[in-house]
């Protein structure tokens, strides 16, 4: 395995498969860290762990789509949230992960949360009959914390329903004593704006673009560990950091889209390595207004 020190060690066992199997690995979703997603996986361990209180702090985790909002959260999940049965046979759901409904709606909020316990529910029933059928499930089964993903879309409505889906959202953080987290776009700030209570309880953590700096090469170099490419390619280098930080503007969503596509033309041309000239080519990647227009 000499040969492939370049791979992670927990990887190398990769490059001995085909190349349509290592294509196909390419797709499989893995785990990437750095100094920001761990700030905040730490911010969510220590949230977590406060004792609880009448009036337990929150969280608002903000910044660009697809710029890895939701990967760190799931990726805290894994760590701390996994559903388990106690030792006297008690269901133990320690984080609830639910996305916000479409709408600021307080209804469809408890409804979203229901279907993260698969439990039966009828959604004909009165908006306070599904209050109080969410808070004796996060009793029953123990839940510490309450992550709401796409908490933006609570822009979406009235300012009328707007007050009331927070209202809920803080209802819900005083009854149970456990600390609420928003996953948003930058427009979620704005949800926090509709009462001075609510943006007094949410503390804000964004999650910036990449700069061009040594900590993007870093980045570079930890995603080079788990790209099944039989030669070393040296993303580090300045010259590929530079052409990388140009078409991805720094979103890591479009760099790791990037990357994807780069080792994809080096596995299948045979080059095996990402050249310059292979991320000329894979320029189309680029997003226009958000959208990528794939060329032929």
């Amino acid at each position: 395995m000499n040969e492939f020190n370049h791979i992670h060690t927990e990887f190398q066992h990769v490059m001995t498969l085909s190349a349509s199997e290592r294509l196909l690995f390419l797709d499989e979703p893995r785990w990437i860290g750095y100094d920001r997603a761990q700030i905040i996986i730490d911010s969510l361990c220590a949230l977590m762990d406060k004792p609880k209180r009448p009036r337990m702090p929150g969280l608002l985790i903000v910044g660009d789509s697809n710029n890895g909002k939701t990967t760190i959260i799931r990726r805290f999940y894994d760590l701390c949230g996994k559903s388990y049965v106690s030792k006297d046979g008690d269901p133990i759901k320690p984080i609830i992960l639910a996305e916000a409904p479409p709408s600021a709606d307080e209804k469809s909020l408890y409804i979203s949360l229901l279907e993260r316990f698969f439990a039966p529910y009828r959604a004909s029933d009165s908006t306070a009959k599904l209050r109080y059928q969410v808070i004796h499930l996060f009793r029953t089964c123990h839940v510490r914390m309450l992550i709401i993903d796409e908490f933006h879309s609570l822009l979406t409505g009235t300012a009328t329903k707007q007050r009331e889906v927070m209202n809920a959202i803080k209802l819900l953080c005083n009854e149970l004593c456990i600390p609420i987290v928003g996953v948003g776009t930058r427009e979620a700030v704005r949800v926090l704006h509709s009462d001075p209570q609510h943006a007094s309880r949410f503390d804000v953590i964004t999650l910036p673009l990449w700069e061009l700096n040594k900590d993007f090469q870093k980045l570079l170099a930890s995603f080079e560990k788990v790209l099944p490419l039989q030669k070393r390619s040296r993303l580090h280098q300045p010259e590929f950091a530079s052409a990388f930080h140009a078409i991805s503007s720094g979103n890591l969503g479009d760099l790791h889209r990037l990357l994807i596509e780069c080792v994809r033309h080096a596995i299948e041309s045979g080059t095996e390595c990402i050249t310059p000239k292979i991320i000329k080519d894979k320029s189309w990647v680029r997003p226009t207004r958000g959208i990528r227009e794939i060329g032929f």
